[in-house]
């Protein structure tokens, strides 16, 4: 069986190639709008009404009413103690892992101070006080989030981490356990997102949001933006697999799919320079497909965003991938750390047949919360440094002050700013204020 409209295709050059890679380019534009209003009447409503609002929102939205909304002791040692030994396992190595991989990371984070002419000067680096988590609760359970994202919130001495997620398997709950989450916010959605933003009689404000969601979260975070930081607009997962003549159809197909489970808009990309490969990858994920458990989800991703380019040459293929900055890339060529050093925009990059997305996803150590829909142009993905507040460090010397005021007082000037000149001049001796009578 070759479905077509599994992986919908084109040639580079054609007009079904182009009318496809514009498609693309635009898949990070969301329909945000049409869901700020009801988004804008959640987050006042928690605003004003503290707890009793919070309670209201879950009832109306998750159907439900927790007995507790902030669960410090939410039983995470005996939630790891209770798990099957093999899901135990694979959230001990994957967290022991993120960790190595965030601690590494936190090395290149310090400060730094030096001496110049008598102006001290640098820049102190510090963690923000208190940071909110979302891990999505809605279609599947992410234990593995909960690492990908509070770990690099400990690595950096973040004081209290607070993850908000609806009704928390022991999955969860033993992640945050093995991640140092201090409490649960037993709540989702925009919901949720108030509640950490404003803060509740219950609930803490936080000074950072991190964490993919639905639209509603998306609308939520980027609303509450500025009064507290998030990291950024998540929008559906992506893969971009890039590939020669030389990829296995079947493991590319793998890979495709594992992407197209997550929900029925993720996207599956292809781009390649054999249309010989397409053609097998179609047959392989129409052969996959029949087996997969979340089969319904997956093939409808693939029908609506499951998109094949064949291009003439390897270097098309890094041009596409730059074009497309996909959250995920997996380089599948003859010389696959050779290509990926040419593509410069990807949320991370995967090289070589051997190394599957879901890799990433669990145990590899890089934080799997990663830029969607083009971000990776100008986004990076979660890490310690998203934690992390800068203060900049400035002491001048009266001598080092003198010998620089008619600079800045001429700089002042020329901005029609006399008290910064002035503000100088007091210190300097310089020339005395002017009294207009």
């Amino acid at each position: 069986m070759n479905d077509q409209t599994l992986l919908r295709s084109g040639v580079d050059g054609t007009p079904e190639f182009a009318e496809l890679l514009e498609t693309l380019k635009k898949r990070g534009e969301s329909d945000l709008a049409r869901v700020e209003p009801a988004v804008r009447e959640i987050l006042a409503a928690v605003r004003a009404g503290g707890d009793r609002a919070l309670r209201e929102q879950i009832q109306r939205f998750e159907k439900r009413s927790p007995s507790e909304l902030l669960i410090r002791d939410y039983g995470g040692k005996a939630a790891l103690e209770s798990i099957a030994p093999p899901v135990r396992q694979a959230l001990e190595l994957g967290a022991s892992r993120v960790r190595r991989y965030h601690e590494k990371q936190r090395e290149g984070l310090l400060g730094f101070e030096y001496e110049e002419e008598g102006v001290r000067l640098g820049s102190r680096t510090q963690a923000v006080e208190r940071a909110g988590v979302y891990v999505p609760g809605g279609k599947a359970r992410y234990p593995s989030s909960v690492l990908m994202a509070a770990i690099p919130a400990a690595v950096a001495g973040v004081r209290e981490i607070i993850v908000a997620s609806p009704d928390t398997s022991p999955e969860v709950r033993a992640a945050c356990h093995l991640a140092g989450v201090h409490a649960l916010l037993d709540a989702g959605g925009a919901q949720a997102i108030a509640a950490l933003a404003y803060g509740t009689e219950s609930v803490p404000q936080v000074d950072k949001i991190v964490g993919p969601g639905n639209i509603y979260v998306a609308a939520a975070k980027r609303l509450v933006f500025g009064e507290v930081s998030i990291d950024s607009i998540a929008g559906p997962s992506e893969i971009l697999v890039v590939a020669d003549d030389s990829a296995d159809a079947a493991v590319v197909a793998a890979d495709l799919l594992s992407q197209a489970e997550h929900d029925e808009a993720a996207y599956a990309l292809l781009v390649t320079t054999s249309a010989a490969l397409v053609d097998q990858v179609r047959a392989e994920l129409a052969r996959q497909l029949a087996t997969q458990p979340r089969r319904a989800i997956a093939e409808a991703s693939l029908r609506a965003n499951g998109i094949a380019l064949v291009v003439g040459s390897v270097t098309r293929l890094a041009d596409i991938a730059n074009a497309l900055a996909p959250e995920h890339v997996a380089v599948q060529t003859r010389d696959a750390r050779q290509v990926a050093a040419t593509i410069r925009n990807a949320g991370a990059l995967f090289i070589g047949s051997s190394t599957p997305e879901a890799a990433g996803d669990y145990v590899a150590g890089p934080s799997h919360v990663l830029p969607t829909g083009g971000a990776a142009r100008h986004s990076s993905p979660l890490g310690v440094y998203d934690f992390i507040s800068r203060t900049s460090i400035i002491e001048y010397t009266e001598h080092a002050l003198a010998g620089q005021a008619p600079a800045i007082a001429a700089f002042a000037r020329a901005e029609g700013l006399e008290a910064h000149a002035r503000a100088v001049e007091i210190r300097t001796g310089g020339r005395p204020p002017t009294v207009r009578r």
